[in-house]
């Protein structure tokens, strides 16, 4: 159902239990009936899904919501979205690994010094 790009990641994740269903580790040989809810944990997040309908053939992405509905809760899906944003790391996609020269500005701003540098700097301003 598109939960995963192949049947060997589907069936990789199942063994490594990766796939439950009311707590249970699922096997890749599992059938699955309707109105079946199962969930995938993928990363840190948990999606959960519930079977809607059954079908023999691989079906396109536009006709998975007729066959599953995904039953993720918000606070899993606000995960998901924390971990994109910690993920990007502050660099526009498409730049590339930090130069060394990058690489010692962040050291530099991540440093206790560079902060009391601004306090300095302000409580001069201020004066």
């Amino acid at each position: 159902m598109r939960i995963y790009k192949t049947r060997s990641i589907a069936a990789d994740a199942c063994k490594n239990g990766r796939i439950c269903m009311n707590g249970v580790q699922l096997k890749p040989s599992r059938t699955f009936k309707v109105g079946d809810t199962f969930t995938v944990r993928k990363g840190p997040i948990t999606y959960t899904y519930k079977v809607l309908q059954l079908t023999e053939n691989r079906l396109g992405a536009k006709l998975v919501p007729e066959y599953l509905r995904d039953c993720t809760t918000p606070e899993q899906l606000e995960l998901l979205e924390l971990a994109r944003l910690a993920g990007n790391g502050g660099r526009d996609r498409g730049m590339g690994r930090p130069t060394k020269k990058d690489r010692r500005d962040i050291e530099v701003f991540m440093s206790d010094n560079y902060l009391d540098d601004i306090d300095d700097w302000n409580d001069e301003m201020m004066d």
